[in-house]
């Protein structure tokens, strides 16, 4: 007979080798594509530069949903600009990073910049 505590630590053991099995994924692009650019397979390796993706793309998500449309069309072509600098970095990870400092203290600027009623 199973008892509660052996279906308790069977579920806790299966949670747990879940959580290390998961994919790691950077929230603009799918990390097991099979065509991924050198920036972008960086990014999927290295912890703190998929977070640093993950908060760019919440920011400026948030951002164009505040922003009327020219405005929007401004900032995505910031967007598309910062991406092909993004790109030029390849796999040098200290320059995917400073890029995304750069990006988010832009996104931060423009976010300022809204005019918010009173």
């Amino acid at each position: 007979m199973i008892s509660r505590r052996n279906i308790a630590l069977t579920l806790t053991g299966a949670s747990m080798l879940l959580s290390l099995s998961t994919v790691t994924h950077a929230a603009s692009f799918d990390c097991e594509a099979k065509t991924l650019q050198p920036d972008e397979k960086a990014i999927c390796d290295n912890r703190p530069l998929n977070d640093a993706d993950v908060k760019m793309v919440t920011t400026f998500d948030l951002l164009s949903g505040l922003m009327a449309m020219g405005a929007r069309g401004t900032l995505q072509d910031e967007q598309t600009a910062w991406l092909k600098k993004r790109q030029a970095c390849g796999a040098d990870t200290s320059c995917i990073k400073a890029a995304y400092d750069e990006r988010l203290l832009q996104l931060d600027a423009t976010y300022k910049k809204i005019n918010r009623p009173l």
